[in-house]
């Protein structure tokens, strides 16, 4: 029995979406003109001789300053590196995202914040000067402003404006765009925090803090996301515990409202939000916040970062979505070369506790990863033959390629590439929204961060040869750029997707009786229905289906010859079938 098709509900364009996932500093400088210089990168203190590290620079090669900064080692060196990534390089591959199939764009932080990531933000209500046009203009313009929390002193700064830009032109492409926010802590450069360190319990941003004790010294001890003291503080709660303080919220509706509808007009703001560390708010918050932000645009899209089970937080009041870690691990622990990896009925076992846990609906707007700013990449991940994962921790280790000499972090080889595509495949045409980090569809891969950031892939750029690897020299240098045929293949799952809606929004069910490696769904709706397999094994495999199936994409070689479906290893196939 298959379950229902997927009905309308608020944020329903969820279920079309193709995500891609940009981490803004290492996607495209389109704007050299507005690069970060040395004092964004470590104000007061710029690290001498520092430049903006060219794009094509080997990853673990080290340049002088490098070498000065850190002694050789490519820790902590490779932290302070900017490539000048920004929303004007993001807008310029507005075409190639729609070629690839992607209608939805999810963004890593573009607020204003020291770090490379923006996890560490200023504030909330401007978007970076070096992710805008002209920089030092917008520096200058905020210096004279002399703004508060208040939204009546906030400006307008060309790098905000840039922002709504975008978003302008992704709406007119028929497209959608959320952005990420923290709302559990900040970084010490925010602007509240500041006055709290220079005026102790008299700075009226007190309350806003988990302020432990103030020091007779006049320093203070707070409670901090990465450990006490430390330099992200987090933000206070309320009394009771169960939303956060009463001036923290109003300055995180007011960004809200700023970035949702801008000038009151919902239609110029963005689609949605990801939510960082959603585990960390108390859930108060979340029926709030969510209440005011739906006030704003009914059908904005929320997505939780939730790396276990995530029911607490999918719920008609909270969350829509969530990064849906726990597809990534069967999906990873099934297809992975690796002797223990999850046979078939284990693999269908973990996806079906899911489909139960969530229901089809919440199911459909899941945003279904294979790797991210936090992760090993996929290709990587498999490379290295990675076991089965049952949860977050051994899964986030595995990859950590400082403390892991043996993980491999050169070129992944054609068996790890082949099962990449699997992966993919399975992304286009399950259950779920499929969401690609940006550059996995060109091949890209990297250890867990900050190895999976590197600049983008481009064919427009000529990248230095890979010769080395985290712990030494490689064996043999690995050319660096896109795969054009891995994009190729990619490309062709995607818009698949995108030509049938049953792949959609269709019903899901396995083909029972296939043998083992083998797996098959049928998806059905809007008067549809496909068959999709795929093949881990290292043995062809002959499937047979229903009289009159047409095959419409096929990967590794599979073909259709009658009734009969051949998968040599490592392949996969959708049909249509009567």
């Amino acid at each position: 029995m298959l379950p229902a098709v997927i009905s309308a509900a608020p944020c329903d364009w969820a279920a079309d979406a193709v995500w891609y996932q940009i981490f803004p500093e290492r996607f495209r400088n389109g704007c050299p003109a507005s690069d970060p210089t040395a004092e964004d990168v470590s104000p007061g203190r710029p690290v001498p001789g520092w430049r903006i590290t060219p794009w094509g620079e080997e990853w673990y090669g080290l340049s002088g300053w490098e070498r000065a900064l850190a002694g050789g080692d490519f820790f902590p060196a490779v932290f302070f590196r900017r490539y000048g990534g920004d929303l004007e390089g993001i807008r310029q591959k507005l075409g190639y995202l729609q070629d690839l199939g992607v209608n939805a764009i999810y963004l890593n932080p573009v607020f204003r914040a020291v770090s490379l990531h923006k996890y560490d933000a200023t504030c909330l209500h401007h978007v970076d000067p070096a992710f805008g046009p002209d920089r030092a203009g917008d520096l200058a313009a905020l210096a004279a402003a002399h703004e508060s929390e208040d939204p009546a002193t906030w400006i307008w700064t060309a790098a905000d404006r840039a922002l709504l830009a975008l978003v302008r032109e992704v709406h007119a492409r028929g497209m959608r765009i959320i952005l990420d926010g923290v709302f559990n802590h900040c970084g010490t450069a925010f602007f509240a925090f500041r006055d709290l360190l220079e005026k102790g319990a008299a700075s009226p941003y007190a309350a806003w803090f988990q302020v432990r004790r103030f020091r007779e010294d006049g320093g203070l001890d707070y409670a901090a996301w990465d450990g006490e003291n430390g330099s992200l503080p987090a933000f206070a709660r309320n009394e009771s515990g169960t939303s956060l303080a009463p001036p923290v919220k109003q300055y995180l509706f007011d960004i809200t409202r700023r970035w949702t509808a801008p000038g009151g007009n919902p239609a110029d703001g963005v689609d949605g939000w990801r939510l960082d560390v959603a585990f960390c708010v108390p859930h108060g918050f979340w029926k709030e916040w969510h209440a005011f932000l739906r006030s704003l645009k009914p059908d904005a899209y929320t997505t939780a970062e939730i790396v276990g089970p995530a029911q607490e937080w999918v719920l008609p009041d909270e969350f829509s979505a969530v990064m849906d870690y726990e597809w990534l691990y069967p999906t990873l622990s099934f297809l992975t070369p690796h002797a223990e990896a999850h046979s078939a009925a284990a693999f269908r076992g973990k996806i079906d506790a899911l489909h139960a846990r969530h229901g089809e609906a919440a199911f459909s707007r899941m945003q279904n990863l294979l790797d991210s700013h936090d992760t090993g990449r996929i290709a990587s991940m498999l490379e290295n033959a990675c076991p089965p994962f049952p949860e977050w921790g051994p899964f986030f280790d595995f990859a950590r390629a400082k403390d892991h000499p043996a993980f491999r972090t050169g070129k992944p080889g054609e068996d790890a590439v082949r099962r990449t595509l699997l992966a993919l495949f399975w992304a286009a045409t399950g259950s779920g929204a499929p969401m690609i980090y940006y550059g996995t569809e060109v091949g890209m891969w990297g250890a867990n961060d900050p190895c999976c950031r590197q600049p983008m892939l481009w064919d427009d750029i000529g990248y230095a040869p890979e010769t080395l690897g985290l712990h030494g020299p490689l064996g043999t240098a690995n050319p660096r750029a896109p795969d054009k045929a891995f994009l190729k293949e990619t490309r062709a799952h995607f818009r698949l997707r995108g030509a049938h809606p049953a792949l959609r929004r269709g019903a899901f069910a396995w083909v029972e009786g296939l043998p083992e490696p083998v797996v098959g769904y049928l998806r059905e709706g809007a008067g549809e229905k496909l068959l999709a397999f795929f093949h881990k094994g290292d043995a062809a495999v002959a499937v047979p289906v229903p009289e009159g199936a047409a095959l419409l994409h096929s990967l590794g070689g599979a073909t259709l010859t009658g009734n009969v479906l051949r998968l040599p290893p490592l392949s996969a196939a959708c049909l249509s079938v009567p």
